[in-house]
């Protein structure tokens, strides 16, 4: 206390001079209309400022929200997008009110662990079967096509990783609607893959899409990526075509795990239909 007040006596002048020069500040604006409305002007400039700076923090601070949120919406609207799809076609005009319109469940994860550059590559994603995820069930992105759920926790699942050797995936060229099966093989960089099992005599060219084609885990014409060598020659009858990926698998975040809930009716089925022929 004693050192504060040796210090209020010692600067004692500054003080009194801020003290007189904002009472001096203040009779000036108040009794000045011109000096006034620039007094206000500049302080709401002053305050809007200072509020803008703190909402960009408090923006940035929650970004990791907003982002659960946005994936959350995206899967929502993916699903609804979904939906539409199936009521452009020509069987669900006559049957309004069926359930094939929820054919599709997307369950937004985030990914915890994952690898790119190894030979197998899998991703950790932390949602597991308390959230009702499957081994078996496809994994996609807004921009593309991640993989496959090999391993479920509670609380977490693996994903074989389309960057995976033994991963392979039914695709189609959009162009032609030929389908084939799409493989990373033993490729080194991640940004590519194969699609092996096109007849030689379909016509490619580079920059054709290539979507899924609704045969496996994976709804029907998400694109996969784009055509980037054709003509590779695999023997035989049939060609092998390089494309370029679509996703970035060193940049993921947030992925959407897709159930396909006709999934089981329709594997029983073919099972059987092999049995009746065996």
């Amino acid at each position: 206390m004693k050192n504060l007040w040796l210090f209020l006596v010692r600067y004692n002048a500054f003080f009194w001079f801020i003290l007189f020069f904002v009472a001096s500040v203040l009779l000036v604006v108040r009794h000045n209309r011109f000096q006034r409305s620039i007094f206000i002007n500049s302080s709401n400039v002053l305050v809007g400022s200072i509020y803008d700076h703190l909402n960009s923090w408090k923006s940035y601070l929650s970004l990791e929200e907003t982002n659960k949120s946005l994936a959350s919406e995206n899967a929502r609207l993916r699903q609804q997008l979904q939906t539409l799809l199936l009521q452009d076609g020509v069987d669900s005009i006559a049957i309004s009110d069926s359930i094939d319109f929820d054919r599709y469940r997307f369950t937004v994860a985030e990914v915890v662990n994952n690898s790119v550059h190894q030979k197998s590559n899998f991703i950790t994603l932390n949602k597991g079967t308390n959230d009702g995820v499957e081994k078996g069930l496809g994994v996609i992105t807004s921009t593309g096509v991640v993989g496959i759920v090999l391993n479920v926790s509670p609380h977490f699942s693996t994903v074989q990783s389309l960057l995976h050797p033994d991963t392979r995936i039914s695709v189609a060229l959009d162009s032609t609607n030929v389908f084939g099966s799409l493989v990373w093989g033993n490729n080194i960089d991640p940004q590519f893959a194969t699609i092996k099992d096109i007849p030689n005599h379909v016509v490619t060219k580079k920059g054709d899409k290539v979507v899924t084609s609704g045969f496996s885990l994976f709804p029907k014409d998400i694109e996969v990526g784009r055509v980037s060598e054709t003509d590779i020659s695999s023997g035989g009858s049939f060609l092998d075509i390089q494309i370029k990926l679509r996703t970035d698998f060193s940049n993921l975040h947030h992925v959407y795990i897709v159930k396909d809930l006709y999934e089981e009716e329709k594997n029983e089925l073919e099972d059987m239909t092999e049995d009746n022929d065996g």
